[in-house]
């Protein structure tokens, strides 16, 4: 495809060179491209790639997308916004796939894939063909790819959705994270549905503040980007989307709304309730536990109303997810007490599923978790005073530390809980920690292992080494001979 076809309709500020040029790959790293690739100079975080045009030439550039002018014989399009212009180049290049498909998308701080993969559920129960995205991977008509990032860039996301309309995908349902958001990954695509979850504390690191975290979430729900909105009405930003303009439909726990459930009954299986859909009235046995997946599920319900499934169906779908890998996951008993795995990794989601636990014990309430090294840091007192204020004991120790001390985030964590509790001990260790955990438990306690959920990795001064969690306490009640 020629350079002049991809820009066609972008905002370029000058063209430089003969934009006749062939181009048969797209790429952002200039040690991994391809013969004949059109180069994106991003000017990121830690990288300007403007600076790596000799680089990308040696690697097969034959042309540039960029916002200044760089060091090159090949031809250059200068743009007011990369990113924006690789999402929409790339969108082109793929063939708009976006545009044969019927794209779901759900963001917010937490519940974001589990409402994707509820969502998915009930449109199979439907007949669809689905594909999804998000943070445990992609997967379409029986392929699973890792994930990346939640959302990925726009290069491999317009290629995936491209790969799933060959693969015979009708309906795509993909976490839009806030970052992605930011960084327009997703221009070019108008979602059939968008699903806001929550906003709660994440990623203060890089927005600064909870306003700009906010804004981000709120580009998704534009008129010019989704077609109808689902919004939580417990969540006062998902009140305040609603008068965005976008036709939506609300769903709460808490607060009026069309859609809401009543005759909740908690289980340490499951949750029991009467969805009121619009008036329209069904019981449904879900088997994930806690409120929190009361919420998600309404969500889910909701989106699913908005592309025409009826209740009945809608109700199959949800009961058929039995579960969603690393949210508040079951993995192991030991002693007659149970051990759970989940990813909650800010101070909302650590409430909710340490509440969502908390009814089923007889024993003591035991957390053991870490917090992320070179993220929001403000976050990790928070989550601290969580744990202090509902667990009986703590085992606070690594998480991800990336380039910090992981000792230094442990004391950020310590510093919260010791406001409301002395009941703790740090072990800096995660596998360490797990045991002595573990080995603490008696009949009726339940320990919950929080922050990684389906994580298969713990990343070390830029190193991911192997690590899962439930693969850790597997072994580990396994050596110990007691279940």
């Amino acid at each position: 495809m020629k350079l002049a076809e991809l820009i066609e309709g972008l905002d370029v500020i000058k063209i430089i060179g003969d934009a006749g040029v062939e181009i048969s790959s797209l790429g952002t790293d200039s040690e991994r491209l391809e013969a004949g690739a059109l180069f994106f100079c991003i000017d990121g975080e830690r990288y300007d790639s403007h600076r790596f045009a000799k680089e990308a030439m040696r690697g097969g550039a034959v042309a540039f997308i960029a916002e200044r002018p760089v060091r090159s014989t090949c031809p250059q399009v200068i743009v007011r916004n990369s990113r924006i212009a690789m999402s929409r180049i790339a969108s082109v290049f793929y063939g708009r796939p976006q545009e044969k498909l019927d794209v779901i998308g759900v963001t917010g701080t937490n519940g974001k894939t589990t409402t994707v993969h509820m969502i998915s559920a009930v449109l199979r129960q439907a007949g669809k063909s689905v594909g999804m995205i998000g943070t445990l991977g992609i997967s379409y008509a029986e392929k699973q790819f890792p994930a990346s990032l939640t959302t990925p860039d726009p290069i491999e996301l317009f290629s995936t959705l491209s790969d799933m309309v060959k693969a015979g995908v009708d309906t795509v349902v993909m976490e839009v994270s806030a970052h992605a958001l930011f960084y327009h990954k997703v221009e070019g695509i108008r979602f059939r549905a968008a699903v806001f979850t929550n906003c709660t504390q994440d990623h203060l690191d890089f927005f600064g503040s909870m306003s700009r975290y906010k804004s981000a979430k709120e580009r998704l729900f534009r008129p010019s980007c989704c077609m109808s909105a689902i919004l939580n009405f417990d969540d006062e930003l998902g009140r305040k989307i609603a008068s965005s303009g976008v036709p939506h439909i609300s769903y709460a726990l808490e607060n009026p709304a069309e859609v809401f459930a009543v005759g909740i009954e908690e289980r340490l299986d499951g949750v029991r309730f009467v969805l009121n859909l619009s008036d329209q009235l069904y019981e449904i046995d879900l088997a994930l536990m806690g409120r929190h997946n009361v919420s998600n599920a309404m969500a889910a319900a909701a989106c699913a109303a908005q592309l025409g499934i009826d209740l009945e169906t809608i109700a199959k779908g949800l009961e058929s997810v039995r579960s969603v890998e690393g949210r508040l996951e079951r993995v192991a008993s030991y002693r007659g007490a149970e051990i759970f795995v989940d990813f909650a990794h800010t101070p909302d989601g650590l409430e909710k599923s340490l509440g969502a636990l908390d009814a089923h014990r007889s024993g003591k309430l035991i957390c053991l978790f870490g917090c992320g090294g070179n993220r929001d840091k403000g976050k990790r007192e928070l989550m601290g005073e969580v744990a202090g204020q509902l667990c009986d004991f703590c085992v606070f120790t690594s998480d991800n530390p990336r380039y910090e001390d992981p000792y230094d985030i442990i004391m950020e964590i310590e510093t919260g809980c010791r406001r409301y509790s002395k009941n703790y001990v740090t072990v800096q260790d995660r596998a360490i920690a797990t045991e002595y955990a573990i080995k603490r438990l008696q009949s009726g306690d339940i320990l919950l292992i929080a922050g990684k959920g389906g994580e298969t990795y713990q990343e070390i001064m830029g190193v991911r080494h192997p690590y899962d969690d439930k693969d850790v306490v597997r072994k580990i009640v396994a050596s110990l001979g007691q279940t």
